[in-house]
């Protein structure tokens, strides 16, 4: 970063700052004149990146006008930076997405600087937009980071809020109350701090009533908030008697409907930890939050039984923009300018109103929360501009009527008729089941509080809002409650019948995120009658929802995605899930590739997360996402079309296969299994004892698994194949393992292993080469670049845990040892954990090697053994060592780049690949190329 930063920012060079240094784009917008009070203030468009401005007005008033100025630069510019200044002091605004609803609120962070003074923090938010050189980035991307560096206020509000709610919800607990009360209880304060924040009723006004109507040691506290709760939902003509209770208003809509007698709050602190948590600015808090304050109070047992896993707003967006919200901003864009403007916008907007959106795993309804809010927020940017055309075409007819003399009253009403509507986009419209009362209950208060700030949002660009209290429209939210019933089992329900099917239904949220080790045996029950009481194998519970839509929509339009374990994309999973998913006519929408899920609550778990989306409309571009890394920034890829891996390619699904796909690879097989107990086995600890033994120790081998070899870790068995009997009678500690076998197979419950007794001096499986041979782990690290293979003697027994062949000329080396394999595994094959694990139905008999001609064949030996010479440079070395990518040699770097170059060819790359990506696309089309010269040759 250039040391002259802070210089440009005191010279007020802003358009040199971000065009030369932070690598910003031009101006693209003509400078504003904006009239305050009677003063003419300038705003000069400085720099913008994919729809993000950055505006200078060389002024500093107070900070109401600068308000108004920043509302007319948001008419021109929605996402932007605005710089006021003079010659002592800039102030850099920007609009904190989760306040009042979204990006476009004048509520705004700022950061002060002061002339002549050091300023660390900004040099830092400066450094975090910089764009590296030949970077491009998305509008999401970059308004994310614009946001990341300068968007700091909200985000320290947010994290305390999450601590006072905490406090609340362990002084009721202490109190004894039960945890539905608590719910219900902290759902009603939150709304009730929030309408002291939002103008439901004069500021403050909860506040005041717990300073003043309750007293100190909290001795009333629970029969003021009895009455107070009974009181919010008694319809007008209330006993005005009551005077500490006046202000409030009659609220209904089922937040204050339930009756409920909480126990004696006395010595509880619950009274300060209300008061403390009335401090917090509710208001500047997206509701999108309350999620991870839910998780923040929860314990880590109950998250466990649930699967809970709270996603991030930049995540959830992630999931919402390419599914629907992109094509409605594209559509209002496009729209404006257009010859048919009004018209265009109007039919846009009544489509707004026809959208249903269901969350079928909706927590505290995130997704609910931002797909709402972000359709509201588009609604009112469609009213805010038709009633811009609706003032020209009154401003023209008056101009008419003066230029001809016509008489007769203007058709002002046209105004009237655009911006007094109520919105279309309706809470109503929102659905969502939750098996858990506490988060349903928050999600229900959630919506209506988003709902609230996208209405103050309303009254401050149109003029006008809808009235709201008493409620009469709602989200649906469809829980267990604590009579039993089972209404949040999103597997157990019948969507349709909650969530009635129509044109413009989506359903999108985040399932939990329960591997098949990890679900209980009821979750397996209910997965396996989700999928028709088929064998499920290893598929994810998240695969249940996905069944599920699919049988909701049936033959209906519609459009999904769910953010999943990447395990969805991977191994037998993929086989098993797509297919269905691919004969009911649905394609991949768009997907994003396996990235780091990002929680907003503290201490969150790390899971490595796909989303995938789906819709049957071939008209629409498909839109695939990659990342550098789990946790960098995602880029768009040029995807014709998706592979269930989430790789450009046709919706081909790789299934296991007992034959070699291509003629020119030679099998694999497992290595042999002692089934012993450990007494054919022999360890380190043992080693001495065995080897001191004159008959034994000629019986002693090296046994090597993938641990084994990766690691060279030493292991021996002892080998009886072919040993004489007498050796096998002179041998005391050969005599005492072999009874020891025999007496434990015997013992089995299984027919086959009672068989073997009858040899117990021999491995159960003997599946061990003659030759020498090549041994190819049966998992390795996911970090590895390369599949950490070798050749043995046969003299070393392989385990069950190493794969063989014989390779006697070292090709098949060379094609294990290459980046095309490991990408093909690490693409469709499965996983121990998050290590590759190699199958030989599913990964190698799979691989799509092509026509191999003798030249290629010699050139792939010679690089393989290239990459031995390499190793031997460095003997002192295991492979863990030479594999491991902080450490690999350059030598060792250069045979394998020359292997690769080798190997890519053979696979039908035109020139060396560059990365996995594409690396993937000409192993798929290979796979297509054999897989319909299969076809073509068995019909």
């Amino acid at each position: 970063m250039p040391t002259n930063l802070l210089d440009l920012v005191e010279a007020h060079k802003y358009q040199e700052l971000f065009l030369k240094h932070l690598r910003w784009s031009k101006p693209d917008l003509k400078p504003l004149s904006i009239d305050v009070d009677g003063q003419t203030y300038i705003a000069t468009n400085v720099s913008s990146y994919k729809g993000l401005r950055v505006w200078a007005c060389p002024e500093l008033p107070n900070s109401a006008t600068q308000t108004v100025i920043d509302r007319a630069v948001t008419k021109q510019s929605v996402d932007r930076i605005v710089i006021f200044h003079d010659d002592a002091k800039q102030v850099w605004r920007w609009p904190s997405r989760t306040s009042k609803g979204g990006a476009t609120t004048t509520r705004l962070t700022s950061h002060t600087h002061l002339a002549g003074r050091e300023n660390p923090k900004l040099i830092d938010r400066l450094q975090l937009i910089t764009l590296e050189p030949g970077e491009s980035l998305g509008a999401t991307e970059i308004i994310e980071r614009v946001k990341h560096a300068f968007d700091v206020e909200t985000e320290r509000e947010t994290k305390r809020a999450s601590k006072l709610m905490a406090a609340m919800y362990d002084a009721l607990e202490k109190a004894g109350t039960p945890e539905h009360d608590i719910s219900v209880t902290l759902a009603r304060i939150l709304f009730l701090m929030f309408g002291d924040d939002t103008e439901m009723w004069n500021t403050d006004l909860f506040q005041d009533f717990i300073l003043e109507q309750t007293s100190p040691d909290g001795s009333n506290l629970s029969e003021r908030l009895n009455d107070l709760f009974r009181f919010l939902n008694t319809k007008p003509n209330r006993d005005n008697g009551l005077q500490h209770f006046r202000g409030f208003r009659y609220v209904n809509g089922g937040i204050f409907e339930e009756r409920l007698e909480l126990p004696s709050l006395a010595g509880t602190n619950l009274r300060r930890a209300i008061l403390d948590a009335c401090t917090a600015k509710w208001g500047q808090i997206s509701p999108a939050i309350f999620g991870s304050m839910f998780q923040a109070v929860r314990d880590a047992k109950t998250r466990r039984e649930f699967g809970e896993h709270y996603t991030s707003e930049k995540d959830i967006l992630k999931t919402l923009e390419p599914l629907f919200l992109d094509e409605l901003r594209d559509e209002f864009q496009r729209s404006i300018g257009h010859r048919e403007e009004r018209s265009r916008l109007s039919k846009l907007r009544e489509r707004l109103g026809k959208i249903r959106f269901l969350d079928p795993a909706c927590g505290c309804g995130n997704f609910i929360i931002i797909a709402y809010r972000e359709m509201r927020i588009l609604e009112i940017s469609i009213l805010e501009r038709l009633r811009i055309k609706d003032a020209e075409r009154v401003s023209h007819l008056a101009a008419n009527q003066l230029e001809f003399g016509l008489d007769g009253e203007l058709d002002a009403e046209g105004l009237s008729r655009t911006t007094l509507l109520d919105p279309l986009v309706r809470l109503e419209n929102y659905f969502g089941i939750e098996l858990d009362e506490w988060p349903a209950k928050i999600a229900e208060t959630a919506m209506f509080l988003t709902d609230r700030q996208c209405d103050l949002q309303m009254l401050e660009r149109l003029g006008y809002a809808p009235e709201r209290l008493p409620i009469s429209s709602q989200s649906t939210i469809h829980t267990n409650t604590c009579d039993g019933s089972q209404n949040g089992n999103a597997l157990l329900l019948d969507w349709r019948e909650v969530f009635p099917i129509g044109p413009e239904n989506i359903i999108a949220g985040n399932p939990p995120f329960i591997g098949h080790k990890e679900r209980t045996k009821q979750q397996g029950l209910e997965l396996r009658a989700v999928w028709g009481g088929r064998g499920i194998g290893h598929l994810d519970y998240v695969t249940g929802w996905y069944k599920k839509a699919i049988d909701y929509f049936g033959d209906a339009p519609g459009r999904w995605a769910f953010v999943s374990t990447n395990s969805v994309t991977q191994g037998e999973s993929a086989s098993l899930l797509f297919p269905p998913v691919f004969d009911a006519g649905w394609r991949i929408k768009f997907g994003h590739r396996t990235f780091a899920w990002q929680s907003e609550a503290p201490n969150a778990a790390v899971v490595h997360c796909i989303i995938i989306g789906f819709d049957r409309d071939s008209t629409t571009p498909q839109r695939l996402f990659a990342y550098d890394n789990p946790k960098a920034e995602p880029r768009e890829l040029p995807a014709r079309s998706i592979t269930p891996y989430l790789t450009v390619g046709k919706p081909l699904v790789v299934k296991g296969r007992r034959r070699m796909l291509s003629p020119f690879l030679d099998p694999i097989k497992a290595g042999s299994t002692p089934i012993d107990w450990e007494n054919l086995v022999v360890t380190e600890d043992d080693f001495d004892v065995v080897s001191a033994d004159p008959v034994a120790v000629k019986y002693l081998r090296h046994y090597f698994g993938g641990d084994e070899l990766i690691n060279r870790i030493p292991r021996w068995c002892l080998w009886l194949v072919g040993a004489n009997q007498s050796d096998l009678d002179g041998s005391d500690i050969l005599r005492q393992r072999i009874a020891a076998v025999r007496e434990r197979r015997l013992a089995s419950n299984r027919s086959e292993t009672k068989k073997l007794a009858g040899k117990p001096h021999l491995f159960g499986e003997i599946r061990q080469p003659d030759w020498d041979y090549l041994g190819i782990p049966q998992s390795f690290a996911e970090s590895r670049l390369y599949a950490t293979a070798a050749r043995l003697p046969k003299e070393v027994i392989a385990s069950i845990k190493l794969f063989t062949m014989a390779d006697p000329d070292g090709f098949h080396f060379g094609i294990v040892s290459s980046s095309m394999f490991i990408t093909w595994q690490k693409t469709v094959g499965g996983r121990i954990k998050s290590d590759p694990s190699v199958s030989s139905s599913l990964v190698w008999n799979t691989l799509p090697l092509l026509p191999v001609s003798l030249g290629q064949r010699r050139a792939i030996i010679d690089a393989g053994s290239a990459v031995i010479a390499a190793r031997a440079l460095m003997p002192g070395r295991t492979l863990a060592q030479h594999y491991d990518p902080s450490r690999m040699s350059s030598d060792l770097l250069e045979a394998h780049r020359l292997l690769d170059a080798e190997v890519d060819r053979a696979f039908g790359a035109g020139k060396t690949c560059q990365s996995e990506i594409e690396r993937q696309q000409v192993l798929f089309e290979a796979y297509e190329q054999l897989i319909s010269g299969e076809r073509t040759s068995s019909e």
